[in-house]
Parts: C-alpha cells; structure tokens; sequence
C-alpha cells in the first residue's frame, strides 16, 4: 500500500470534495501567516514599543534631576542568590545638593551592601522629592522585545484557533458531502444484476 500522495487535494478526482479544496488552502494560508505575518507582527509591534519606551524615557530624563547624594545610611547587606550577582535595590537616607543649591537629606535607591559615606545617583522631580529613576536603554530593549515576543505569540495563537475553526467546519462539510454521496449510490450497493 502506497503512502500519502502529496497535493491530492489540488488535483482533480472523483474523490475530492470542495471541502477538501477549502482547507488545501487553508493550509496554505496558514503556513504564510506563521511563517511571515507572525514575525512581522512582532517586528511592527517591537519597533513602535521600542520608539514609545525611548520617548518616554527622554520624557522623563529631561524631566528629572540627577544629582550625586551621599549615603548616610548603610544599606542592607547583599544575600547570596542563586540568580547571578545582581543584589536587590533599597532605599536609604541620604543628603545631596539640589540644582538650586540648597542641602538635602532624603531617600535614595541604592544596591544592597552601599555603606555609610558611598556616592549614589538621585533623581529629583520638579518638587525636589527623590523619585525612581528614568528606564535604562536595556529597560527600553527589554520592553521592545517582550512587546514583539507577546505579539508573534498573540498572532500565531489566533491564527491556529481559526485554523482549528475552519478546519472543524470544512470537516462537517466534508462529511455532509460524503453523507449526499452515500445517500445516492448507497441503494444500488447491495444490489445484484442477475
């Protein structure tokens, strides 16, 4: 017994239903989609969260102070992790000099084991309270790329659940096809010409 014959569906024969036509294109079009529409869905959506993040962090950048504090607090101390050497950040007491030239104690985020006398850099919003800083381009890149990641996934699970859809519908055509078939050469199966 021979295999599969690879294109049967396109060819012409007595066994191939319209139904069978529907999803050999189907086939086709989903193959496109998740070949090419998926990864440039991923790419769009990747450059555009790319350019927004840059925006915004410039936005902040040139809205915010930076200026170097002193820490007068001593900082937890580093813990062993498993995850690499990056230590957790927390906030401390410290003092700086704001643009203005007034003296300041406030908090500062620093990373864990900064002892008492280190320099950190604060960012200072326009009311001179110490606020989170700006995001970094690594922050910007990891963004733009986890945008573009969820969007190539988004794409790719609507494209097979509407693959499944169509596929399910041109199952029950295809049956319903076979079932018309039946009903007119079935009578005449049994049958012997004497």
């Amino acid at each position: 017994m021979q295999g599969q014959v690879f294109g049967w569906r396109w060819r012409s024969n007595p066994l191939r239903r319209r139904s069978d036509v529907v999803e050999a294109w189907t086939v086709l079009i989903v193959a496109f989609l998740l070949v090419v529409g998926a990864p440039a869905a991923g790419i769009a959506v990747g450059q555009w969260a790319h350019g927004d993040a840059r925006a915004h962090a410039v936005a902040q950048r040139a809205e915010l102070d930076r200026v170097s504090a002193v820490i007068v607090e001593k900082a937890p101390a580093p813990v062993p992790s498993a995850y690499g050497d990056k230590q957790p950040m927390h906030w401390v007491q410290a003092r700086w000099t704001e643009p203005d030239g007034g003296s300041r104690t406030g908090e500062a985020r620093v990373p864990a084991g900064t002892k008492r006398g280190d320099r950190a850099d604060v960012w200072l919003d326009s009311a001179g309270r110490s606020v989170p800083p700006p995001p970094t381009d690594t922050a910007v890149w990891q963004h733009a790329l986890a945008m573009g990641t969820c969007a190539t996934g988004g794409v790719v699970g609507i494209v097979l659940v509407l693959h499944f859809a169509v596929r399910r519908v041109a199952i029950r055509h295809r049956l319903a096809e076979w079932e018309q078939e039946w009903a007119r050469t079935g009578p005449d199966w049994g049958h012997r010409w004497a």
